[in-house]
């Protein structure tokens, strides 16, 4: 989309502009940090947050990216109304309020072992975002170069375990991911229980590691299948082996 075409309605641009806003306060940074960070000019950034101009999706995207949080759907036309009703996720996620799951909203970098070649990583993004009209968190997998395959569904928040579920449950078919609460820096580890598709309709239990970054952890990341020679492939690997070697998951037998 080239700079300038309108992306969002009034009303969205508004919503848009103000959730930026709230994210410069809570930071605590400069519209000028915040412009170098998703590299855009200070210019564009100050034209669409006074409404000069409308955002286009270059410019929610590169935000997007460098704030870990998602834009589009903060501008959304039920964002304003249904995103936002108070109320608690079901018991069985952990009857959490949103306010107190708001930390884990975001857009991640997600990364696993490539399932067709052990010497690459397979990344993509993974979209964490609160459903108000179903009270809970959800997520979304979306930039996987395997798209038919993309998952989404609920996200557990027990108090008991410390650890953080992503569940997809499709016609009793599940899915599930284990995760660790996120560090310091955002970083959640910890593996991936899936089927892997065979030859023909056979379908093999599997468990990976698997780890969720805040996706301005790359100011450029790789996604898809990523190999050895590119420049991202031996800083996948080193985080790959961390969720192991520092033990936030294990394989038993």
């Amino acid at each position: 989309m080239v700079q300038g075409d309108p992306y969002l309605s009034d009303h969205q641009n508004s919503a848009v502009a103000e959730r930026v806003r709230e994210e410069i306060a809570r930071r605590r940074i400069s519209r000028q940090r915040l412009a170098n960070d998703a590299r855009i000019s200070l210019s564009t950034l100050e034209k669409a947050l006074s409404g000069h101009r409308p955002f286009t999706l270059a410019t929610i995207i590169r935000l997007e990216q460098a704030m870990g949080v998602v834009l589009r759907e903060a501008g959304g036309a039920q964002s304003s109304s249904i995103n936002d009703r108070p109320g608690h996720a079901p018991e069985e996620l952990g009857a959490y309020s949103r306010a107190s799951v708001s930390w884990l909203e975001g857009v991640y970098l997600t990364l696993r072992p490539s399932f067709g070649d052990p010497d690459a990583i397979f990344a993509y993004c993974t979209e964490i975002a609160w459903d108000g009209e179903s009270t809970r968190l959800s997520f979304k997998e979306r930039e996987r170069s395997d798209a038919s395959f993309s998952q989404q569904g609920s996200v557990s928040v027990p108090h008991l375990s410390g650890h953080i579920y992503l569940v997809t449950n499709s016609s009793g078919q599940y899915r599930m991911a284990i995760l660790s609460r996120p560090s310091i820096t955002g970083e959640m580890f910890g593996l991936l229980t899936t089927l892997r598709a065979g030859q023909g309709s056979h379908l093999t239990p599997v468990s990976t590691p698997l780890a969720l970054l805040p996706i301005s952890a790359f100011a450029q990341p790789s996604l898809g299948r990523v190999s050895a020679g590119d420049r991202n492939h031996e800083a996948y690997s080193a985080i790959m082996r961390r969720i192991t070697g520092e033990s936030y998951a294990g394989f038993v037998g």
